[in-house]
């Protein structure tokens, strides 16, 4: 059985959510108009986070759901060094750069949380609740 009944329900979702929305805002401003590669990167590796999130938890196995969790923070990885380029390039701020990596690292701790507690928990994922 899993913790989740919805993906909507985990919250490290719910964040990433929230952080692939402010970098689709950050990326529709002017300064990303002659660096469409990067913007395109950007907005595919935060999607990727809240994406890999919800298609492990649709899996119904917490095996399957662990290894998504570590493609997520794979993506997280990307996206943050995505934010080290765009901050060198000076499409954003300081200040953006510290706030969304802020946002990052506090996923990627989360992740890895909900990483360890399906580790020990026991639990086999709702696929296998009637074995």
């Amino acid at each position: 059985m899993s913790i989740f009944k919805k993906f909507e329900d985990i919250q490290v979702w719910q964040k990433s959510r929230v952080l692939a929305k402010e970098v689709d805002h950050i990326t529709k401003r002017e300064a990303f108009r002659h660096d469409r590669r990067l913007k395109d990167q950007m907005l595919g590796s935060s999607g990727s986070v809240m994406d890999n999130i919800a298609e492990g938890h649709g899996r119904g196995g917490n095996k399957e759901f662990k290894q998504f969790l570590w493609i997520a923070n794979g993506s997280l990885a990307e996206l943050k060094s995505q934010l080290y380029r765009a901050l060198d390039k000076e499409l954003i701020t300081e200040s953006e750069f510290s706030d969304l990596y802020a946002k990052s690292d506090e996923i990627g701790k989360m992740m890895s949380g909900l990483i360890n507690h399906l580790k020990n928990s026991g639990m086999r994922g709702t696929k296998y609740k009637d074995d």
